[in-house]
């Protein structure tokens, strides 16, 4: 299956972390309300971005505290 959409390579960084944040916010209204071709092509357009991100930047900051030690300490 293929996406709609600019190959994830060809976007600069900040249009590749707007088009993340934009799929994020709607995901929920996708998945509760979409087709499923809609949530097929949503869960597909996410992943490739997704894994775009994660090639370019595999050294992404974690905060410590979305860690299973960090989720101990608040408990």
């Amino acid at each position: 299956m293929t996406t709609m959409g600019i190959d994830p390579a060809q976007l600069s960084d900040d249009d590749l972390v707007r088009e993340l944040r934009q799929l994020h916010t709607t995901r929920s209204d996708t998945f509760f309300h979409g087709s499923d071709d809609a949530l097929e092509h949503h869960t597909s357009r996410t992943n490739e971005l997704e894994a775009e991100y994660l090639r370019r930047c595999p050294d992404r900051e974690v905060d410590p505290a979305r860690l299973r030690e960090g989720a101990r300490q608040r408990s």
